[in-house]
C-alpha cells in the first residue's frame, strides 16, 4: 500500500449520503483489509455491489498440484520451453513451483479476459518479461509494458486486456499473505524514505474515466483453492469515484536504484517486495563493489532458512552457465549454492554488471508441479562439479 489516492466524485465524509444530478443516491462499497483494520479503499456505485446470483462461470487455470517428493538438489527449469497455453490470462496461468505462502508460475496469453477475475486467496504480482496491455478494475485502466510488475490486490476484481499482436510472457506470482513494500525502505508513517531504493514517483496508478459498460456480468472467484461463479444485473464497473490506500499499481523493474559497496552486498539491499515467508528482490544492471580486492561474484552460500527462486529476464549472467532469459533457478534450503565453477574468480577486476533478473528468498520449501519436470534441465546440479575434481 503507498498512499491515499482519490478519483472521481466522493461525498466530504465517509458513510455519507453521495447523490448524482438527478438526486439518484450512490451506492458505497468498502474495500478492506484485516478485518476493518486494515487499509481499505471506498468506491460509490452506480447501482449495488453486492448483488450477485450464483452462476457458472467456466474459466480458471490449472491449481498447482506437488509431484511426489524427490531428492534434494539444485533444479533450473526452463520456461522457454514451456507450451504456450494462449488464450485468456485467467486460463492461461501455469504454476511451477508452489509452497503455503507463494505459488510461482507462468502466462502466455493471446487473448483478452472474457470474465471479471477475482484471487480471493492472494495478493497477485506479475512481472511482465514480454509484452503490453492493460489491467482494467472498476478503479480505472492502468497501463502496463515489457518490464514492469503489475500488483493486483486480492479480491479485487479485474480484467487483463493484453495488446494485440504483442507476444506476452509474464512470471506470475500469487501471494496468500499479502504482499507490501519492505518496511526497511519506509518511515515510521509509511512514506518511502529519502533513501530507498525507489520512490512515490516511481509507481504507475489507474487512470480512472468514471463507469465503464463493457456488457461483462460474469465474475469468476478463487477461494479456498476452488473456483466459484457469479452474475451481476449490472456493470461491476460502474464507479462514479473512488478514494483509499488499495489499489493496483505498476513499476517498472529497471526504476529500481541499485546499490554498490565497497564488497558484494547480500540480496536483502535489492528487496522490492516484501510477503509472507517471502522476499521478492530486483536484480538490475549497476555498478560492482569497489574495494581493490572485491570479488564481485556472489560468494557461496548456504542460507539454511530459505529457499532461492530466480527468475533470469536478460543480460549476462556471470555466476551461471547455461541459464538464458527465461530461465528458472531453485536453489533449496539444506545445500550450498553459488556460483558455478570459475565464475567466482573470473569475476574479480569487473566493475559492472548488465543483468536482470527477478528473485524470491522463501523461507518454506518449494515444491514442483508436473509442468516443472516437464522444462528441468536435468545436468543443473552436475554442473557444479570442476571438471578436472
Amino acid at each position: 500500500m503507498l498512499e491515499r489516492r482519490v478519483a472521481g466524485t466522493v461525498p466530504p465524509k465517509h458513510h455519507i449520503q453521495l447523490r448524482g444530478p438527478g438526486g439518484e443516491l450512490r451506492y458505497e462499497e468498502c474495500f478492506t483489509q484485516e478485518g476493518f483494520e486494515g487499509p481499505y479503499t471506498i468506491g460509490y456505485h452506480l447501482h449495488p455491489p453486492h448483488t450477485q446470483a450464483l452462476a457458472e462461470v467456466k474459466a480458471g487455470w490449472t491449481l498447482p498440484v506437488a509431484v511426489p517428493e524427490r531428492r534434494l538438489a539444485k533444479r533450473h527449469y526452463k520456461t522457454q520451453e514451456m507450451q504456450r497455453l494462449g488464450g485468456p490470462a485467467v486460463n492461461a496461468r501455469t504454476p511451477l513451483l508452489f509452497n503455503a505462502d507463494v505459488t510461482l508460475g507462468m502466462v502466455f496469453p493471446t487473448q483478452a479476459d472474457p470474465v471479471y477475475v477475482s484471487n480471493a486467496d492472494g495478493d497477485e504480482l506479475f512481472f511482465v518479461q514480454e509484452g503490453a496491455g492493460l489491467l482494467r478494475t472498476a478503479l480505472g485502466d492502468l497501463a502496463f509494458q515489457k518490464d514492469d510488475y503489475v500488483f493486483v490486490p486480492r479480491g479485487m476484481a479485474h480484467r487483463f486486456l493484453p495488446e494485440e499482436g504483442v507476444p506476452q510472457r509474464w512470471l506470475w506470482m500469487e501471494l496468500s499473505g499479502g504482499m507490501h513494500l519492505p518496511r526497511q525502505w519506509r518511515n515510521e508513517n509509511g512514506q518511502l524514505r529519502m533513501d530507498a531504493p525507489y520512490c512515490h514517483r516511481d509507481f504507475r496508478h489507474p487512470e480512472f474515466k468514471g463507469p465503464v459498460e463493457e456488457h461483462l456480468r460474469d465474475l469468476l472467484v478463487k477461494r479456498n483453492g476452488a473456483f466459484h461463479g457469479f452474475r451481476s444485473a449490472h456493470s461491476p464497473l460502474d464507479l462514479v469515484g473512488w478514494d483509499g490506500t488499495v489499489y493496483p499499481f505498476a513499476f517498472p523493474i529497471l526504476n529500481f536504484q541499485p546499490r554498490a559497496g565497497l564488497v558484494h552486498l547480500p540480496p536483502t539491499w535489492h528487496g522490492t517486495f516484501a510477503a509472507r515467508g517471502a522476499l521478492i528482490c530486483s536484480f538490475v544492471p549497476r555498478l560492482l563493489d569497489f574495494h581493490p580486492q572485491a570479488i564481485p561474484c556472489p560468494y557461496p552460500h548456504n542460507s539454511i532458512d530459505c529457499d532461492e527462486f530466480l527468475f533470469y529476464v536478460r543480460g549476462n549472467f556471470t555466476s551461471r552457465r547455461g541459464v538464458g532469459p527465461g530461465s528458472i533457478s531453485h536453489h533449496p534450503a539444506g545445500v550450498g549454492h553459488g556460483p558455478h565453477p570459475g565464475a567466482y574468480e573470473g569475476s574479480i577486476g569487473v566493475t559492472r554488471t548488465d543483468e536482470l533478473a527477478v528473485m524470491l528468498d522463501t523461507t518454506l520449501p518449494l515444491k514442483p508441479t508436473s509442468a516443472a519436470l516437464g522444462v528441468e534441465d536435468p545436468g543443473y546440479q552436475a554442473s557444479f562439479i570442476p571438471e578436472k575434481q
